[in-house]
Formats: structure tokens, sequence, C-alpha cells
């Protein structure tokens, strides 16, 4: 994430000196470090969700079972 941020701020830099291929460059790897810091904490949430669920299933499969013992 700051790493994006410094991206647009030395892309701002070259725009306002007039050099409007290297500022276009630079903002777009700014966007791509942007894109991919988003991605990596979607990756994240999604895993710890996936876990989250996995667990209560094996929760009700475990009241499950016990009812069928009894």
């Amino acid at each position: 994430m700051i790493l994006s941020g410094v991206c647009i701020v030395v892309a701002a830099f070259f725009l306002l000196r007039r050099n409007l291929d290297v500022a276009f460059v630079i903002a777009a790897l700014g966007l791509v470090a942007w894109f991919l810091n988003y991605r990596a904490q979607m990756k994240e949430i999604i895993v710890a969700a996936n876990l989250q669920d996995d667990g209560s299933e094996d929760e009700e499969e475990e009241s499950s079972e016990d009812s069928d013992d009894e």
C-alpha cells in the first residue's frame, strides 16, 4: 500500500514536469502494486472465512453424530 502511494506521488511529480511517459509508467506500476496488495488482503479474508465455516460444519457434524448415538 505504501509502495502504491509513493508511486502516485512520484508520478504526480513527473506529470508536473511534463514527462508524461514516465508519469504514466510509474502510475501504472503503482496501480498494479495496489491491486496486488488488495488481492492478497482478499485471499487472507477468504481463507479466514473458509476456516471459520469449516469449524462450524465440524460442530454440526459432531452434534448430529451425538444425537444418532442416542
